[in-house]
């Protein structure tokens, strides 16, 4: 029996986790995927919901995560009050307050560093978007 201490979960595979699609970050797994779910993870995590799809794109030094659906029931209320300014102040103030959690994930799962994040939220239909500049490759930190 082997009782050595289990290996520290990364911080990519912690928000994969919490989206409920583990696969991804198998060697088997795409790249893209595991992205896609480390954002849907870090929005159930820290939102308490997660995006019902989500899609990432890879161009050269480019991350381009898209996802649909999410809100929480507080904020379809606001919504449905005329609130959309608050809700996107709300939700753009908390993605600063987690760049640094956003960031390490992208930077983890590409093996590159970011330099630069932008999240960005639109109603009717329901899509937040998550923009990542990358250093180029075998750029040094």
């Amino acid at each position: 029996m082997d009782l050595s201490p289990e290996e520290p979960q990364t911080a990519a595979a912690h928000l994969i986790e919490a989206a409920e699609d583990s696969t991804a970050y198998t060697p088997e797994g795409s790249m893209r995927a595991a992205l896609a779910n480390a954002m849907v993870g870090m929005k159930k995590r820290y939102y308490g919901r997660g995006p019902t799809a989500a899609k990432a794109w890879l161009l050269d030094d480019y991350v381009f995560v898209a996802m649909e659906g999410g809100l929480t029931r507080n904020e379809e209320t606001l919504l449905a009050d005329g609130k959309e300014d608050v809700v996107r102040g709300y939700r753009l103030s908390f993605q600063e307050t987690m760049s640094e959690t956003t960031i390490g994930a992208v930077e983890e799962i590409t093996g590159r560093r970011v330099l630069t994040y932008h999240s960005q939220i639109v109603f009717g239909p329901t899509r937040a978007f998550e923009i990542f500049v990358l250093a180029p490759e075998g750029a040094r930190h």
